[in-house]
């Protein structure tokens, strides 16, 4: 009627261009009646009538269904999110464009308070959070003494934010399965993620990036080395006749020209630029004990015997046995952990005269065993050799040459040790597979493989960090009935990322965890009834579970 373009219609009545086309299109097509006939009145209710008017204000300034309906709720006008949704419909508003987490349900970062230490008089008496479940973990980290194990790394900090609640920023986020620090600001505005940390707020993507490029290996180090002691004290690892899996991880970057080494990516099946990690597993309790990203195919053969210094400086004993695939070491510095005393049993490399050798061995040489596992391959053949020479290394070792595994050729495993039982060996061989399990638990839990750093020493801290966080989710599994096996991905969906409420006590906290369907697991989990937090002063923390 007015000769109006749709931008300058949308404009003039607050909707967007797109809306405006939507409803011209309705009108034509007969759809959509705009003007009520004259002595014909609409049904209306009284709720959605008294906040109509600051429903439209809502939604012209670009808020969701959800966010209208909660500042309606704390402006005394409470209509839930199918009312707001009818009234919107009334008033011919489309859909909203999908946005990104943090736009549709947190306030921009200069909204936020700054990052430091948190002065709990500010702390409002009760707040809601998205992330009280996260408190789970702090009995345990308590436990271990984090505050210790960081003062023992050395950890750097600044006038704002000690070193201590930089590692539980950058923890959080582990914990609630963040895929990348960069996505800080998706938790910034959380009053629990920031309480967890001890700070008035999470600090900005940039200062958590940053804080890795401070630190060398050496932090690293020194904090595993206090991690381990405090878990053989805890009963998290075993202290003597401790047998230890071990692995390389290549994670691999996505970035363009990237300034690495390349490295088989088993996902890919293929080698690619990536930076190599090692990880080593306790065997007999399944838990993670040491990382290191700063290798490179110089030193990777060494990292091995990097592994026994650090075991022996925190438990004060050589590891029993280390089994490890055939890539992780050479024969050289197998020959070395001989002559420390420790056995290893790792597989050999298939080399054409060694195939040859195998395929002339005759059918008596081979003896068939029971294995106690599940599976069809439980009564593999097994040629055991005790005394069998191989390349740089200075005396013989025990070999077994297995078949009936269900691969198309023989599994060759040697080992110094020569008075286990057969059976025993390559059973334990088998459980080996076990920290590749752990590696693709962290992986799925703590993103492992969501890094883009390229330089190695930017991951190190990393994957420190997801040997801390597993630790956390070991511990916290064993206190829920039931969960003793459970994964860190499970733990976290279905614990870690309950929301609650927080209220502020003065002398202490108390975490309430909202009601659902796993809720009766925790009011029945091993939980202390008081846990006193040094990173918060010395207040305690305390559950409320309904």
């Amino acid at each position: 009627m007015e000769n109006l373009t749709r931008a300058q219609a949308a404009d003039r009545f607050g909707y967007t261009p797109a809306t405006m086309a939507s409803l011209v299109r309705d009108f034509r097509a007969g759809e959509l009646d705009l003007f009520a006939p004259r002595g014909v009145a609409r049904r209306r209710s009284p709720a959605k009538e008294r906040a109509r008017v600051r429903i439209i204000e809502l939604r012209q300034a670009g808020h969701s269904i959800v966010e209208i309906s909660d500042a309606l709720k704390k402006e005394g006008m409470a209509l839930n999110r199918t009312g707001v949704w009818e009234v919107l419909t009334e008033e011919g508003f489309g859909r909203l464009s999908t946005r990104p987490f943090r736009e549709r349900v947190l306030p921009r970062r200069a909204e936020l308070p700054r990052a430091e230490i948190l002065d709990f008089a500010q702390l409002p008496g009760v707040c809601d959070t998205l992330t009280a479940g996260l408190f789970l973990a702090v009995p345990d980290l308590v436990a271990l003494d984090l505050p210790a194990l960081v003062k023992a790394g050395g950890y750097p900090g600044t006038r704002a934010i000690p070193a201590v609640n930089y590692l539980l920023s950058l923890l959080a986020l582990k914990l609630v399965g963040m895929r990348r620090v960069s996505h800080v600001d998706d938790l910034a505005a959380d009053p629990g993620a920031a309480l967890f940390a001890g700070l008035a707020a999470l600090p900005k993507k940039t200062v958590l990036t940053d804080y890795s490029y401070r630190l060398d290996h050496a932090y690293q180090q020194r904090f595993l080395q206090a991690l381990d002691t405090s878990m053989i004290a805890g009963g998290m690892l075993t202290a003597e006749d401790a047998v230890f899996d071990l692995d390389f991880h290549a994670v691999m970057h996505w970035g363009r020209d990237p300034a690495l080494e390349k490295h088989y990516v088993p996902a890919r099946s293929q080698r690619s630029r990536s930076v190599l990690t090692f990880f080593a597993q306790d065997s007999a309790t399944h838990n993670l004990l040491y990382a290191n990203a700063d290798l490179s195919k110089a030193t990777q053969n060494r990292e091995v015997i990097a592994f026994c210094d650090h075991w022996l400086l925190a438990s004060g004993h050589e590891p029993a046995m280390l089994v490890m695939d055939q890539k992780v070491t050479s024969h050289a510095v197998l020959a070395e952990l001989d002559a420390r005393g420790i056995d290893f049993l790792t597989l050999r490399m298939r080399s054409p005269a060694l195939i040859a050798q195998i395929r002339a061995l005759p059918a008596t040489a081979f003896t068939t065993i029971a294995l106690d596992r599940p599976g069809r391959y439980r009564r593999p053949k097994v040629a055991e050799q005790p005394d069998v020479a191989i390349s740089g290394y200075p005396g013989t070792v025990r070999q077994f040459v297995i078949t009936g595994l269900g691969r198309d050729t023989p599994t060759v495993i040697i080992t110094n040790n020569r008075s286990v039982r057969t059976k025993t060996l390559i059973e334990r061989y088998a459980h080996r597979m076990c920290i590749e399990q752990r590696l693709a638990e962290a992986i799925a839990g703590f993103h492992l493989d969501a890094l883009a750093g390229a330089v190695n020493l930017n991951i190190d801290l990393d994957v420190t960090l997801t040997v801390l966080a597993a630790a956390a989710c070991s511990a916290l599994r064993k206190r829920l009935p039931g969960y003793a096996g459970a994964t860190p991905d499970t733990i976290q969906r279905r614990f870690l990322e309950t929301s609650g409420q927080i209220v502020n006590r003065g002398d202490h906290i108390l975490v309430h965890l909202n009601r659902r369907t796993y809720s009766p697991v925790i009011r029945h989990a091993d939980l202390p009834a008081a846990t006193t937090v040094p990173w918060w002063g010395g207040r305690q923390l305390k559950f409320e579970i309904t």
